[in-house]
């Protein structure tokens, strides 16, 4: 799924490389080109939609752009968010947001989502430790396909959507599978099931 190019470059450098086409994410130094399934970029696309939807609908000063990147505390790493809900009024206190799409702070990000792919233990490892230490208050690990451990989805696996959600510093999860209505402190009204969200992989919307 990845091509990852050799050497450790910091952050900074990582910027100045960066081209404005292709997915590309720093993992501790590393840069690593991201090329998700057709039915990863479908559920992605559902659940932009569906979001997006609700911002609208109850006029939040939210957007979801194309692509963001997550600067880690530590400043080796940067992740773009299959999904990422972005605080419209903060982005003023991001100062790396004009010249470079990239945020630093809790307060920008209500909610971030990782859509699994066969690097499973990205979303349930690295970025979940790495979301909780910046204090991203919601975190969505959308897991359609079963793919992860089963400590995180069950025994026998099933698809699951895990909502994380920051508590006193820790994330606390609820967990949403088939019929389930997703429960989400960012998006309260928001009428979407699981099951939904995993038909979205099969291109029914």
């Amino acid at each position: 799924m990845f091509q990852a190019l050799p050497e450790p470059v910091t952050f900074e450098e990582f910027l100045e490389w960066k081209p404005e086409n292709g997915r590309y994410e720093l993992y501790k130094g590393v840069i690593v080109e991201m090329q998700p399934t057709g039915e990863h970029e479908l559920v992605r696309a559902f659940l932009i939609r569906e979001l997006n939807f609700e911002i609208r609908r109850f006029n939040l000063a939210y957007t979801i752009p194309g692509q963001v990147l997550v600067k880690s505390v530590d400043k080796k790493s940067g992740y773009i968010p299959d999904v990422l809900v972005l605080n419209l009024p903060n982005l003023v206190n991001e100062p790396l947001w004009k010249k470079a799409s990239t945020v630093t702070q809790a307060e920008s990000i209500p909610l971030a989502v990782e859509v699994v792919s066969t690097n499973w233990r990205d979303d349930y490892f690295l970025k979940f430790g790495e979301y909780e230490e910046i204090g991203i208050p919601e975190y969505w690990i959308v897991d359609y396909a079963a793919l992860g451990g089963k400590r995180f989805i069950g025994n026998p696996k099933q698809p699951t959507i895990s909502v994380y959600v920051l508590v006193e510093g820790e994330y606390q999860v609820t967990q949403f599978r088939g019929n389930d209505r997703i429960q989400s402190p960012t998006l309260r009204e928001l009428n979407l099931t699981a099951e939904q969200v995993f038909q979205a992989a099969l291109g029914q919307y």
